[in-house]
């Protein structure tokens, strides 16, 4: 008599295994669930897109009613620039989860303390990113002097998010320390990473002389560590690149799609 608990498990587990055997998956240990290939590719490109976008919009004055006529003037090259920085900002989470969980493995305390705050963060500048995009959505429906009184009005208003605005600016000094501390970062990359608790903060916020440097410090404290993260393992086979790099592309261009018809 045939077992039917065994029989309905052995072509899930059949499935399981193609899949696995097809687009393998590293073990994840000691950079949490993201794994080294995720968090090294943030770490790399995280910095360098924010960089990016900043430097695109430098030559415009910081504050809102200038940054706001310069997309009335240059309404592309704005667009990019914030939207390089948001993605990169994006990008920092896995980046920071990963060198967390790198703390956490030598001192629970700091991993758990600069983690958080960091990302904390990070969700409030993604706030300020959605603030921005409605900001230059009404230059461009209402005029520019409309939309600056609109956010003019709106500026100090309350919400949830402001309450993160210090986790901001001490996240990545705890974060920092951490690394030094555990040894994950040398003390001049962990002073480097520190910088990037000068990065301005808040709605429709331009490039600084301050805003560069702390972007420098970012790039200097995290590049590093994800290209040593990505060489630190073996590498993929061609084949297995080959399946995975479409299927991220697809996934990718799905996602957009979907999102611009939600």
């Amino acid at each position: 008599m045939t077992n039917p608990t065994r029989s309905m498990a052995t072509p899930a587990a059949t499935i399981g295994a193609r899949l696995h055997g097809a687009l393998p998956v590293e073990r994840l240990e000691g950079t949490g669930f993201l794994g080294r290939w995720v968090g090294g590719t943030a770490m790399v490109l995280g910095p360098l897109l924010m960089l990016a976008g900043a430097l695109l919009r430098a030559r415009f004055h910081f504050f809102y009613p200038d940054q706001l006529a310069a997309y009335e003037r240059h309404p592309i090259l704005m667009a990019t620039a914030y939207g390089l920085f948001a993605a990169g900002s994006l990008l920092l989470w896995p980046a920071v989860a990963v060198v967390a969980a790198r703390i956490g493995a030598r001192s629970a305390g700091w991993g758990l303390w600069g983690g958080a705050l960091v990302m904390f963060g990070l969700f409030a500048r993604a706030f300020h990113a959605g603030v921005d995009h409605l900001a230059f959505q009404l230059v461009g429906s209402l005029g520019v002097e409309a939309a600056t009184e609109a956010v003019s009005a709106g500026y100090g208003a309350f919400h949830v998010f402001a309450a993160l605005n210090l986790a901001i600016l001490v996240g990545w000094i705890v974060l920092a320390l951490g690394a030094w501390r555990t040894r994950v970062l040398g003390p001049a990359r962990a002073a480097a990473l520190g910088l990037t608790a000068a990065l301005p903060l808040g709605v429709l916020k331009g490039t600084t002389p301050l805003s560069l440097v702390a972007l420098a410090g970012l790039c200097a404290g995290l590049m590093p560590l994800g290209l040593a993260l990505l060489r630190e393992g073996p590498r993929p086979s061609r084949k297995v690149v080959l399946r995975w790099v479409p299927l991220t592309l697809v996934t990718l261009g799905l996602m957009v799609l979907l999102g611009q018809a939600g």
